[in-house]
């Protein structure tokens, strides 16, 4: 039988990796994983004493709200006050997602079709590009390094004429990170155009050295043609718990929320309940974890530096983007990504399986301490000195 639009998806970029990593394992070497960006801090305590309270109820058992339980969509919106001054309304404009890349996906079913176009930033998380991919609409590319960010986009949405723009600030894999000001520039732009923006806020919460992340709703009136996706996967450590939100303009949230009424009946409900209590008593969470991603981050950085690789430190994500070292400049991304795995021991995603423009990088993750750390920039100068 012949399956329909898994054709358009391409080899997993970072399967060869694995497999390198896995194999090397398999026989007793040890493999430092700065790959895969899967968190390693622990959730926050008064999470799961929370999850274990409620999944002891059985009326918890039930199915839930597809949008999410009114207290939980309260709860996000009243963080947004705290943090962005940002008003919204819990019952139009707010909806629980299972994670961002599930509220992502979803989205662009109900965004776009054959016919429309979509563009997105690149080189990116693969989500952004395959969403609209899978939907059958075309997507055309942004250089998200450009010097002038804005320039890049205008030039091409005014070449394009797309129906959605994908955005997400602070950047993965690149790090970019923008000013408030930035985004007054782009609702400006999507009101001109007449498209919707959809902003991925993965990274809202993991800043370093006073910067903040601004929110795109922090424009006036943004929510007449922009939303945001907020996930508590990055900010409170909670990946394998499946939190995320849509917000923002009130007729992509309706439309969202119809459509995920056919497919869903919401994340298990405990975990909803453990999540608004996490934001209303635990605010301060995402700035402890931001803080050790920045110790990390200068444990990578300085080490990577001090052996000769000159890498700057982002000032966002969860993530270092690292142009391939100078002894190894026109080596394809991937090829240097095995190397380090067979040679170094140390995985790193390689800047190819972001699509164009990623090539000739590498992206490491911070999900290893500074010890692991330190033992894989030694293991990265014994490469270098080769």
């Amino acid at each position: 039988m012949q399956f329909r639009r898994i054709d358009q998806l391409p080899p997993y970029a970072f399967a060869e990796v694995d497999r390198i990593k896995l194999e090397l394992r398999r026989a007793g070497e040890d493999v430092i994983d700065l790959g895969f960006g899967n968190p390693d801090v622990a959730s926050p305590d008064i999470a799961v004493a929370k999850l274990q309270e409620a999944a002891a109820k059985p009326r918890n058992h039930r199915y839930s709200a597809s949008r999410g339980i009114p207290r939980l969509r309260a709860a996000i919106c009243d963080l947004y006050r705290r943090k962005f001054g940002v008003e919204l309304d819990p019952e139009t404009q707010a909806i629980t997602t299972i994670g961002a890349k599930e509220g992502l996906a979803h989205l662009m079913w109900v965004l776009a079709a054959p016919g429309d176009t979509v563009v997105v930033p690149t080189p990116t998380y693969p989500i952004h590009r395959y969403a609209p991919i899978l939907t059958g609409a075309r997507v055309a590319d942004f250089d998200v390094t450009a010097d002038d960010p804005i320039g890049a986009i205008r030039e091409a949405v005014e070449r394009e004429q797309p129906r959605v723009l994908v955005l997400s600030y602070p950047h993965n894999p690149t790090t970019v990170a923008v000013e408030p000001g930035f985004f007054d520039d782009v609702v400006a732009l999507a009101r001109e155009r007449e498209l919707l923006v959809v902003h991925d806020f993965a990274y809202a919460d993991l800043a370093f050295d006073g910067y903040e992340p601004p929110s795109i709703l922090q424009v006036p009136g943004a929510a007449d043609c922009c939303v945001e996706l907020y996930t508590l996967t990055k900010s409170f450590s909670m990946a394998g718990w499946r939190v995320g939100f849509m917000l923002g303009n009130p007729d992509a949230v309706a439309a969202l929320g119809r459509l995920k009424s056919y497919l869903d009946y919401g994340t298990f409900q405990p975990i909803q309940i453990a999540a608004t209590v996490v934001m209303n008593e635990a605010p301060e969470y995402p700035s402890e974890v931001a803080e050790l991603y920045r110790s990390r981050r200068d444990s990578l950085c300085n080490g990577l530096n001090r052996v000769g690789w000159a890498v700057p430190p982002p000032r966002g994500t969860m993530f270092v983007w690292a142009e391939l070292p100078e002894p190894y400049r026109g080596m394809p991304s991937m090829e240097f990504a095995l190397k380090l795995a067979r040679e170094a021991k140390v995985a790193v995603s390689p800047g190819s399986g972001f699509g164009p423009g990623g090539d000739g990088h590498v992206r490491f993750a911070l999900v290893e301490n500074e010890h692991r750390i330190a033992q894989a920039t030694r293991a990265i100068r014994r490469l270098l000195n080769e």
